[in-house]
């Protein structure tokens, strides 16, 4: 199915109840999608994530970058890192988030997942450093993916298939009622690139 021509409405809430998700579809053109993609490849400061499971540090193939508009501390699976200063182009796909979302950010987690087989388990984005209900805006380079939110009490599932170029936000209720991730598959080796504009709280 081609989600792009068939969403036309950025303003359908993707969830049934308990919170807000609307996609925009591809906000970028390929050239200027093709352009960020490699950009963000090469000039972010990627590092392997790093998680303190049952006292345990593990390591993931997946990498991630934190960015802000000040040296924000950010903590979430028992570590803790501080975000470097905005890149132009970091900057650039700020406000162009904060313009179709009529929101305002302060920071950025990247994700590079450098293949299908990376991905991301079940979770919700309600770290007390969050702005509390607050709109986290995803912008989505490489790769299309699939998405999947699935309800904490009744386990019910909506999936979405996130294209290079698009814009994904999550406000209200959202994280407190829903989790989500992103599956592996072996359908792509191509990379990903997602950025997730964030409000913290200082």
């Amino acid at each position: 199915m081609d989600l792009f021509n068939s969403i036309t409405d950025y303003n359908k809430n993707w969830l049934p109840y308990d919170g807000n998700v609307n996609y925009y579809g591809q906000i970028l053109s390929k050239d200027q999608a093709d352009f960020y993609f490699t950009n963000l490849l090469k000039n972010i400061t990627w590092k392997n994530d790093e998680a303190i499971i049952f006292g345990k540090k593990i390591i993931t193939k997946r990498k991630v970058a934190w960015y802000g508009e000040k040296p924000f501390a950010y903590t979430y699976s028992n570590t803790t890192k501080y975000a470097l200063p905005w890149t132009k182009e970091l900057l650039e796909l700020k406000e162009l988030a904060e313009q179709k979302t009529k929101e305002t950010f302060n920071s950025c987690l990247l994700n590079l997942y450098h293949n299908g087989l990376e991905g991301m388990a079940w979770h919700s984005d309600a770290e007390t450093d969050l702005k509390k209900n607050g709109a986290i805006a995803s912008i989505s380079l490489g790769a299309t993916r699939k998405f999947t939110f699935k309800h904490k009490e009744s386990k019910e599932k909506v999936d979405l298939f996130l294209e290079h170029g698009s814009l994904l936000v999550m406000k209200d209720t959202t994280q407190t009622h829903w989790l989500h991730k992103l599956p592996p598959t072996k359908k792509t080796n191509q990379a990903r690139v997602n950025l997730t504009f964030r409000t913290i709280i200082t």
